[in-house]
């Protein structure tokens, strides 16, 4: 039986443990809900910034832009990993790796330049650990990304995009879809692909189903060239913004567990600790009977 001083040692210091633990799970459910509240924000800026370029290209006009070219042979990329600066958020961090390793090693089989820039230093670390070195590491952003320093990143990706350094962009990030569901995925944000591409939802809002007319002032040319860049440093920062939210959801729900697993340990160690205290005060009483039968005999 194990000693009782130390079992009740080991059980005060758990309860300490559950404290932190629960703290730090409404800390992040509190994160969760701010960061939860700026990208249901951005997503409707997002799907107003998609609407815009879908009457665009409904109104038939033939714009082009060099951010809307596919380019037939892609020499150089990069492939921009988001993961956290912090850890104890469950599997959110092995899940990003999980998918950017596979990715990165299949672009780099075709594409003769592949670069990767690393947001957190779980990624950095990560990416490192498996042989695979960044160039650009972002250690600034934590629950509550700011538009302006994703903008300063996305206007490096543009120059290069546009200078033509670079052929493509890929990001990594944990889709937030649900409380109950974070999906890591990689998507291809430059180029942006077709203006059309939406054009579907958008002339379904205009009312009757057909096709709506518009008057762009001063010219579409003009609104395409603000548009454009716009979209894409919008889209970017929807991806932090959803791997914000889904670092808070991972946290929060592998701090709830911790805390949970923590209370049954309490009851089981207390439980033994129970049986210990017994067990010891009952052998104090054999002692005592057997040092006053001495004496009587």
């Amino acid at each position: 039986m194990a000693n009782a001083r130390a079992l009740d040692k080991r059980r005060k210091s758990i309860r300490n443990i559950r404290k932190i633990t629960r703290t730090m799970e409404l800390i992040a459910t509190a994160r969760y809900k701010k960061a939860m509240d700026r990208a249901a924000a951005a997503t409707a800026y997002t799907e107003q910034i998609t609407k815009i370029v879908s009457r665009l290209a409904d109104a038939g006009l033939d714009v082009q832009h060099p951010l809307l070219e596919q380019r037939e042979k892609i020499q150089s990329s990069r492939v921009l990993v988001l993961a956290s600066n912090r850890g104890l958020c469950g599997g959110y961090n092995a899940s990003i790796l999980r998918t950017a390793v596979p990715r990165i090693k299949s672009l780099r089989e075709s594409i003769p330049n592949v670069t990767v820039d690393a947001s957190g230093k779980r990624g950095v670390n990560g990416l490192k650990f498996r042989g695979i070195d960044t160039d650009q590491q972002f250690l600034q952003f934590e629950d509550q990304p700011a538009y302006d320093e994703v903008e300063k990143i996305a206007e490096d990706f543009l120059a290069e995009y546009i200078t033509g350094k670079i052929d493509r962009l890929d990001v990594v990030y944990t889709k937030f879809i649900s409380t109950s569901k974070q999906e890591a995925v990689v998507e291809t944000l430059l180029p942006l692909g077709s203006l059309g591409g939406d054009s579907e939802d958008a002339s379904a809002g205009a009312g009757d189903g057909g096709s709506a007319e518009y008057e762009f002032l001063p010219s579409a040319e003009s609104i395409l060239e603000e548009v454009v860049p716009t979209s894409f440093k919008v889209k970017l920062f929807k991806c932090f913004l959803d791997a914000a939210v889904s670092e808070q959801v991972a946290r929060m729900i592998a701090m709830k567990g911790a805390t949970e697993s923590a209370g049954d340990m309490i009851k089981q160690l207390s439980m033994t600790y129970n049986r210990a205290r017994q067990s010891q005060i009952t052998g104090e009483i054999m002692e005592i009977i057997g040092g006053v039968e001495a004496l009587e005999g």
